[in-house]
């Protein structure tokens, strides 16, 4: 199976928020662990919460992760700077479509932006929105997680 996201980029501070808006997108969808923050810190880089004061105030804005320790979601919900959703199952869109559908959002108003194709692009083709993969916060990722993440990438169709 091959997968495309529709933008495929460095980073998430590559992302294009007017172009974005011009499209017609409302609605911003974000993987937690190695998209917005370094896998299991329990915290955000103080670059990535100044860069969220650039678009938080145009989209509707949450974070869909599958992680599923509730103290860790707890967490990241006290210190992100919008909603955290938990326990989402990706790739199976359920949580985001339950997700859009609270705020009044079309699929084809938002947008799934995250490191992995097979979980975080997946899920967002399969509910039907744009998807934005995007590299690893974490430059200094370990060698195993480097290597997995070059076999998931094999399954990008550029």
């Amino acid at each position: 199976m091959f997968l495309k996201p529709d933008y495929n980029l460095k980073n998430i501070y590559e992302i294009n928020f007017s172009e974005l808006q011009k499209q017609g997108i409302k609605c911003l969808m974000f993987d937690l662990d190695s998209t917005l923050m370094i896998s299991k810190s329990g915290s955000f880089l103080p670059e990535t919460l100044e860069w969220f004061k650039t678009f938080d105030k145009d989209f509707e804005v949450a974070i869909i992760s599958n992680n599923k320790n509730p103290d860790y979601i707890e967490n990241a919900n006290k210190i992100a700077p919008c909603k955290v959703i938990g326990c989402a199952n990706k790739p199976n869109p359920a949580v985001m479509r339950k997700y859009i559908e609270s705020i009044d959002i079309n699929p084809e108003e938002a947008v799934m932006i995250g490191d992995r194709p097979l979980t975080d692009i997946l899920a967002g083709k399969l509910l039907g929105c744009k998807t934005i993969l995007v590299g690893s916060i974490n430059p200094n990722e370990n060698l195993p997680t480097k290597f997995v993440r070059t076999l998931e990438r094999s399954t990008i169709r550029k």
